[in-house]
């Protein structure tokens, strides 16, 4: 499979102010669909988004009404906090969006996923009316993606992944997910940025992780190539990982990143990226960032 066809694009961006590094804001319509018309063009096929994001559903939708003949599939999640039926939510999802069939309906935590564990057969339904193709959910920990993998229900499961949140610390779970055909989606390519960040900035992570970013920087210089593609190739290239999620504030950033995605990585580079082990694995989940 060509690299570029493996990205999932997401548009928590569209929505809401997000990112460590985020000066630029969230887009306009207009710029949206600039985004979204290159990204289609391209060959990325998935957008990756949230009732949680802000109007991101509504922009979605109008690109799509916009431009019929370029219609993506579509991965939304359901709130934390479901307040009203899975009927009224499904056919409000597929009328903002535009779009007849849910390419993947994931819990947006795992919390949520165990909250709402006895809908999984009226989700099911939605799976054979052809309103929803897969059902998934989004995990931060091994142990959550452990559980997750038990469940026949679910066909998808989303994680972070990425040059610190690695293979030595997500390679077992990957693999007892694929054994049980599991799709696997990564997030957190860039975890928010902070690969990119400026190590004198004053900020916790950063200063935390701070030995971390310098050996992935000095990594880049040894590979003659930027942290952004490293670590973007670094998802990428994995075998048993089906499609990797970035998110992107601009046109500029996404044609960046399409340039970058050639499976470009010798395997010493992967090697040694597959040894950093961070010690606080607190410090790779960006909820917990504030606290």
């Amino acid at each position: 499979m060509p690299a570029i066809n493996k990205i999932i694009l997401g548009t928590v961006q569209f929505g809401l102010n997000y990112g460590i590094n985020n000066t630029s804001g969230k887009p306009d319509q207009q710029n949206v669909n600039a985004i979204l018309s290159a990204a289609y063009g391209a060959g990325v096929q998935c957008l990756d988004t949230a009732e949680a994001y802000g109007d991101a559903h509504v922009k979605i939708g109008n690109f799509h009404k916009e431009n019929p003949e370029k219609i993506f599939n579509v991965i939304t999640k359901l709130p934390h906090h479901i307040d009203e039926s899975f009927d009224h939510k499904i056919e409000k999802y597929l009328q903002e969006l535009h779009i007849v069939q849910i390419e993947a309906l994931l819990f947006h935590s795992y919390q949520t996923y165990l909250d709402n564990k006895s809908a999984m057969t009226l989700l099911n339904g939605y799976k054979q009316a052809g309103k929803v193709k897969q059902i998934g959910v989004s995990v931060y920990t091994n142990e959550q993606m452990e559980e997750v993998i038990k469940d026949d229900f679910v066909d998808v499961i989303q994680f972070p992944f990425n040059v610190f949140d690695n293979l030595r610390l997500r390679g077992n779970v990957i693999t007892k997910a694929k054994a049980q055909n599991k799709k696997l989606h990564t997030r957190s390519t860039f975890l928010q940025g902070l690969f990119f960040s400026l190590l004198q900035k004053e900020n916790r992570i950063v200063q935390a992780l701070k030995k971390e970013l310098q050996y992935i920087s000095q990594l880049s210089d040894e590979s003659a190539t930027s942290i952004q593609k490293m670590a973007l190739n670094y998802c990428l290239q994995q075998p048993d990982i089906d499609n990797v999620l970035i998110g992107v504030d601009n046109l500029d950033q996404l044609n960046q990143n399409l340039a970058d995605a050639d499976g470009s990585l010798t395997a010493d580079i992967v090697d040694k990226i597959n040894s950093i082990k961070i010690k606080n694995i607190d410090l790779l989940n960006p909820s917990l960032w504030n606290q």
